[in-house]
């Protein structure tokens, strides 16, 4: 009985037999379902995602005005949601709340806190 271990594959995909196949099955799919699954699930998909990245600068904006993590426990968001957003932001943003820049967007902490005493005040 002869080892198979030692005879090396073309490549990680082996022969791509399988991969092949695959690729095959997707295509001819994609011909029949991708238009209705388009049409039915495509702008629930986007607004989630969109509602999703909402979201996440909402959050980024909330911890650069409040200081970060212990800002956003004083305002009453939770340790578990702090880390969730924080995990998420990371995963789709690439970097730390704390780290990232959108381009663009500029925060003025004083005036901020400044206009909420005057908000208040009222």
């Amino acid at each position: 009985m002869s080892d198979f271990r030692s005879e090396p594959m073309p490549t990680a995909e082996g022969r791509g037999r399988a991969r092949a196949a695959w690729d095959a099955y997707a295509a001819a799919s994609q011909k029949v379902f991708g238009p209705a699954v388009e049409t039915l699930l495509g702008g629930a998909i986007r607004s989630v995602s969109a509602s999703t990245v909402a979201d996440l600068v909402g959050f980024w904006v909330l911890w650069h005005l409040h200081g970060g993590f212990e800002g956003l426990l004083k305002l009453g968001m939770s340790r578990a949601s702090i880390y969730r957003k924080v995990a998420l932001f990371r995963k789709l943003f690439g970097k730390h709340p704390d780290e990232f820049e959108f381009p663009g967007i500029t925060l003025d902490v004083a005036t901020y806190f400044g206009t909420q005493e005057d908000q208040q005040e009222t």
